[in-house]
């Protein structure tokens, strides 16, 4: 079978080696895709499909400049494509550029209409693209992307310094900032720690993005003491500082760009064995047998959900997270990546047939 394939996000991203993994038995081709060259990012892929003229394209993101290329691919040259995504398009779009509005709508129902097929990252998503009018859909929910090291916990605590009896609430994330509400992953956890008064307590922020100024002014006094943010680090040592934590935090909000969602970060605690904090999303009802803490309030920056939150940290004990903790599921069958490959490389040989019976 001849797949072509790219992530909007660009080679080096987890978005794509995402879907190297999941397509691995099908041997994609891969188009290499600049974001720094968005306004000539269409046509190079349209070259890349003209001169392949694959049986299927797989685009991993819905980035517009990779959208409009599989779009043009479709209407032009009968080209199929399916997509695959972790985020319900048009509230994402809103969310980091607001103005756009009815040019998002638009260009999601497009893009689920005129493809192949719809892998979401959740059930929630695929019965969002279905109801749009992709023709079909699987799930595809992640996986984590690695384990940590033997002795990483005490390894990145001594690098950090954190005590060894010490609470550790953490995030690991890309910390971009929603400019409508002024916020990336971590304020809120910065925000609760600091209506606290215990010194056994450390906030852990592992990530990189425009929003870490942001949280470095937040943190004022506390940085470096109670509040630890690490930078960047590389994508294979994510699960040694994931190690290093209690409680991993899910911050998601319960409008259409947090609750569809089950994030990246959800695989990746459980494969750390931790309990996680959340807000009342679909997920922390659906997914629950005692290791979430499910707390109040529509969105992670409001004041409900962070006063809920400071409270937490006030009172958690290291008896209770071992409690939370014993119940954790350490291999769900939704985020296993041998099962999820089998999957979706089923899901793309048969949407490639239907696609042949209907020309």
């Amino acid at each position: 079978m001849d797949v072509l394939c790219f992530a909007t996000q660009g080679p080096e991203s987890s978005d794509h080696h995402r879907v190297a993994h999941l397509l691995a038995p099908l041997h994609p081709r891969f188009i290499r895709v600049d974001r720094l060259r968005k306004i000539s990012l269409p046509l190079t892929i349209l070259r890349e499909i003209k001169r392949h003229r694959p049986e299927v394209i797989v685009i991993e993101g819905t980035g517009v400049a990779g959208g409009a290329a599989v779009l043009c691919a479709r209407v032009s040259m009968g080209v199929p494509y399916v997509v695959s995504s972790g985020d319900a398009v048009s509230p994402f779009l809103r969310a980091f550029h607001p103005r756009v509005g009815l040019a998002a709508s638009v260009y999601e129902r497009a893009l689920y209409r005129l493809s192949a097929g719809f892998i979401g990252w959740s059930p929630y998503l695929v019965g969002r693209a279905l109801h749009l009018g992709a023709p079909r859909g699987m799930t595809a929910a992640h996986f984590s992307l690695g384990r940590a090291q033997v002795g990483a916990r005490e390894t990145i605590r001594a690098e950090l310094g954190i005590p060894p009896d010490a609470i550790v609430i953490g995030i690991a994330g890309r910390l971009l900032v929603d400019s409508r509400h002024g916020y990336c992953y971590g304020l809120e956890l910065i925000r609760a720690l600091r209506r606290t008064d215990r010194a056994d307590l450390r906030v852990l922020i592992v990530g990189d993005g425009d929003g870490l100024p942001t949280l470095t002014s937040l943190a004022g006094n506390e940085l470096g003491r109670r509040v630890l943010l690490t930078g960047g680090v590389q994508r294979e040592r994510v699960p040694d500082y994931l190690a290093a934590m209690d409680i991993g935090a899910l911050s998601q909000s319960t409008d259409l760009v947090g609750a569809l969602r089950y994030t990246t970060k959800l695989p990746e605690y459980l494969a750390a064995g931790l309990p996680v904090v959340a807000g009342e999303i679909p997920a922390a009802y659906d997914l629950d047998t005692g290791w979430l803490w499910r707390l109040p309030g529509d969105a992670p920056w409001v004041e409900e959900h962070i006063a809920a939150l400071a409270q937490l940290m006030e009172s958690v004990s290291l008896e209770a997270i071992a409690t939370k903790k014993a119940q954790v599921p350490r291999e769900l069958e939704l985020f296993n990546s041998e099962l999820q490959q089998q999957r979706v490389c089923a899901f793309v040989r048969e949407t490639v047939a239907r696609a042949k019976r209907q020309r």
